[in-house]
């Protein structure tokens, strides 16, 4: 099975366009972040997801926390998915769902040790796709992705196999260390910001070699 790549941080429609003439099946648009890169505006998040055509996924990458809040900001953006980068309440998945049926939710679980595993399973039960990341959300600011740093793969392997859902990886991946990546944790798709990128911007180089290691 081919590994789905999903770009983040994009913040354009040129360059959602080179990450999908590349081979990307999704794109992360960064909602307000506490910290981390690639944040834009709301309004420039819902015109890059207008201009999107299926089958390609639009993420819309919040840190909100409620319910209420999530959903609201989704009515800014109309993204094709959410991924909520903070830990919620349970109850807040099936709020989503009933407000936004055909939004798929996505919940990043970020590897912080062994503890993370159970966390990520019982998540599974209630979004469509669990995403692997390296932040640390109980830092003072919190840390809720694109960090550039790579985390424990072997519990990331750990969560893949117990997992009722699909599961991205990410956290420090590029085109050196993909290909092992995938074959170590064996994930449904992977996620890529930093790790494609020179002075910020998408670089058709490394995004070259990042699809070719993944192929």
């Amino acid at each position: 099975m081919q590994t789905r790549v999903k770009i983040c941080c994009i913040n354009s429609i040129d360059e959602a366009r080179m990450a999908i003439e590349f081979g990307a099946s999704a794109i992360g648009l960064v909602g307000y972040m506490p910290s981390g890169p690639g944040v834009i505006s709301d309004g420039l998040i819902r015109e890059i997801a207008s201009k999107i055509p299926p089958p390609v996924s639009t993420f819309l990458l919040t840190s909100e926390t409620s319910a209420d809040k999530i959903i609201e900001h989704h009515s800014r953006t109309h993204t094709a998915a959410i991924q909520i980068v903070d830990e919620v309440e349970t109850g807040v998945y099936a709020s989503i769902r009933k407000e936004l049926p055909s939004v798929k939710i996505v919940q990043a679980v970020h590897v912080t040790g062994e503890e993370s595993i159970d966390r990520a399973v019982k998540i599974s039960e209630y979004v469509d796709l669990i995403l692997l990341d390296s932040g640390n959300p109980d830092l003072k600011i919190k840390e809720l992705g694109g960090t550039g740093r790579t985390h424990n793969w072997k519990i990331s392997r750990k969560i893949v196999d117990q997992s009722k859902t699909p599961v991205f990886l990410a956290g420090g991946l590029n085109p050196d260390n993909i290909k092992r990546a995938v074959e170590e944790v064996n994930p449904f798709g992977v996620d890529v910001c930093s790790g494609v990128r020179t002075d910020g911007n998408l670089d058709p180089y490394k995004l070259e070699k990042f699809f070719a290691a993944i192929s």
